[in-house]
């Protein structure tokens, strides 16, 4: 299965953001699956994650943890929010 285009996986994080009320998050998790509902979306969190980190060096997305910004490389489970 083809690997969606940065621009594809960046407009779903931004359609998953516009849907909820403002200051809620989303998971890369929910992008990842958004895009390939019901297939092999585990296989796409690396690149949601590379297109998360490239928004935030852009200032048009925020990483957090544990409610806190936190920067693109942070390890764990992460949060992704409008500045």
């Amino acid at each position: 299965m083809a690997t969606p285009s940065d621009s594809r996986i960046r407009e779903t994080i931004d359609e998953l953001l516009d849907a909820r009320r403002d200051g809620a998050t989303i998971c890369p998790s929910e992008a990842a699956r958004a895009l390939r509902p019901g297939g092999e979306w585990r296989e796409l969190m690396d690149d949601v994650r590379r297109v998360a980190a490239d928004e935030t060096a852009a200032g048009r997305l925020e990483i957090r943890q544990g409610g806190e910004r936190v920067e693109p490389g942070a390890k764990g489970p992460i949060r992704l929010a409008r500045p």
